[in-house]
């Protein structure tokens, strides 16, 4: 991450958890009145090729202890009424605020991905995770429809396991590649424009 990328990241971080601090705590009260305990999720993702990191956001779903993989079709039954209403906006996503602040992730850059699919893809990870992760990117932008309409369709683990690495791990790492190729302060402000217009048009 070079210094002005993260200046960028701390700057807006800091300046979103001013601005959105009390919408935060709202929906911390909400998720605790709707749903109960534990109110935030905390899953293990890649910053690197060899390091992990906790990433938060609000929980959505019900507890399941021996959860892994990828949400496809086969999760859908596990996701909470509120739950599904924080996902359809993003809002569950608020708390990674914290993890741009520890550095942690950026605002802008590939999303993380999980250690088995690291594990699996070395290659491919080894170039896409050159860049530090972030909440939104060119990947998330222009195939994140796609993605949830694709695993959506998965009724298995095994069967969402294999869309996945067959389409999704490979047309997304391109993106994140062309991004890395391209990025700049200026492209990261444009993308970050382009995740808020796409949350409003969600919600007509």
């Amino acid at each position: 991450m070079t210094w002005r990328k993260r200046i960028f990241d701390l700057f807006f971080a800091s300046l979103l958890v001013i601005i959105l601090g009390p919408i935060i705590l709202y929906l911390i009260w909400l998720v605790w009145r709707k749903q109960g305990r534990p109110l935030f999720y905390v899953a293990e993702r890649m910053k690197s090729p060899t390091e992990s990191f906790g990433l938060w956001k609000f929980r959505t779903m019900t507890i399941d202890t021996n959860d892994q993989g990828v949400s496809g079709g086969h999760k859908q039954t596990r996701i909470t009424p509120f739950g599904a209403k924080l996902r359809a906006k993003r809002l569950d996503e608020f708390p990674q605020l914290w993890n741009i602040l520890k550095g942690d992730l950026s605002f802008v850059g590939p999303r993380p991905p999980l250690r088995e699919y690291v594990e699996r893809f070395p290659e491919v990870y080894g170039n896409v995770l050159k860049s530090r992760p972030g909440v939104t990117g060119l990947a998330t932008i222009r195939f994140h429809k796609h993605e949830d309409r694709l695993l959506a369709r998965c009724s298995t683990p095994e069967e969402t396991d294999s869309t996945y690495c067959r389409i999704c791990v490979p047309r997304k790492a391109r993106l994140d590649l062309i991004y890395q190729k391209n990025q700049t302060t200026c492209y990261d402000f444009d993308l970050v424009f382009q995740t808020i217009g796409n949350l409003f048009r969600r919600g007509r």
